[in-house]
């Protein structure tokens, strides 16, 4: 396998030696995050050796360290996104899907979906599908949260198609996908209603793009929703939590509506109301953006970063922490009410 090489960067310059955050049993954050060294990975066929310099602590994250998912190797780096620049290519990569070369700014996905050693590291070796380009003006801290927020947010507003003129509620505005999401219909076009229970939150969303932004405790709920509407039926919903709002979004979409899911803590089993939703012809679609197609992917990575350059979309980060403070971040993640992301630097 042929690699071409570039300067090496950081804190490991000519050595095969990393510094990085892992965990060889589930549970607390405090009790089995380490922080120490690492053998350096070295890039397989077709994959791209990138030199990190931001990783992304999302609660899919927090939750795999916490147990949601059984380990499944003996020791873990933490992370599927990351930010940095790319220090060595197989040759093989040159076909690949958004091929990248040496010295680019990248961002990452999947970097530790169904894989042991994910993005809170000095380093990490990927295969070039997962790998995107990171435009000059937008930080690799903010680079770091692209992977599954911003992806989950740019597909669950496009997926359908276009959504200029079109009409789309946004359930639960306060979360870093949510946020997002807002942002990315807005700047396609799109009329965006959204929900969030803090009055700071709602005035933010309205900062974003929102032309409505309704607290989602009302009773009154989908008829203020309609009302937001202009007295018209919601065509896409976008939510974190569809079984808790499956029975608003039954109600406030028009016959032929979209329910486009990320989630489903709160009632993750749901009694399907299958009759109301095919007398409507209502399609619910779920989303798990580790399975992206990589088409896809590239093509949601271009319109990200034309965003962000443009500044039609804001990407706040609420914290930039040290590798030592790994435990810290996975706490902050965990205990939600944050107002942005959260990332590593490394």
């Amino acid at each position: 396998m042929g690699t071409n090489a570039g300067t090496n960067a950081g804190m490991d310059v000519g050595t095969n030696v990393m510094r990085a955050v892992w965990y060889e049993s589930n549970g607390p954050a405090r009790e089995v995050l380490v922080t120490g060294e690492m053998a350096r990975p070295e890039p397989k066929a077709g994959e791209v050796l990138v030199r990190l310099h931001a990783s992304g602590v999302n609660p899919s994250d927090v939750k795999a360290r916490a147990g949601a998912r059984p380990m499944a190797f003996d020791r873990v780096i933490p992370h599927s996104d990351g930010a940095g620049v790319v220090e060595a290519v197989d040759e093989a990569v040159g076909s690949a899907v958004g091929g990248v070369k040496v010295g680019d700014r990248v961002f990452i996905r999947n970097g530790q979906w169904r894989r042991a050693l994910g993005s809170a590291a000095a380093y990490i070796a990927l295969d070039a599908r997962l790998v995107h380009p990171l435009p000059d003006r937008v930080s690799f801290e903010v680079g770091a949260s692209l992977g599954i927020p911003g992806m989950t947010a740019a597909h669950a507003v496009l997926k359908d198609g276009p959504v200029d003129g079109a009409s789309l509620l946004v359930q639960g505005g306060g979360g870093t996908v949510a946020r997002l999401a807002v942002q990315i219909a807005r700047a396609s076009g799109a009329r965006v209603i959204t929900t969030s229970s803090r009055a700071d939150q709602r005035q933010r969303l309205i900062g974003l793009g929102a032309s409505a932004a309704l607290d989602y405790r009302d009773p009154e709920l989908a008829h203020q929703i309609i009302a937001a509407n202009g007295g018209r039926p919601i065509d896409r919903v976008i939510d974190a939590e569809v079984g808790a709002n499956l029975d608003t979004s039954l109600e406030v979409l028009r016959e032929g509506g979209v329910i486009a899911g990320y989630g489903s803590v709160k009632r993750p089993n749901p009694e399907l109301q299958f009759l109301k939703m095919m007398f409507k012809y209502i399609t619910l679609s779920s989303i798990l953006v580790y399975l992206l197609e990589d088409g896809d992917a590239a093509r949601y990575a271009t319109i990200l970063g034309q965003m962000l350059t443009a500044g039609t979309v804001q990407l706040s980060v609420a914290a930039a922490l040290g590798l030592e403070e790994a435990a810290q971040a996975h706490e902050m993640v965990e205990a939600g009410n944050r107002d942005g992301a959260v990332v590593l630097t490394v």
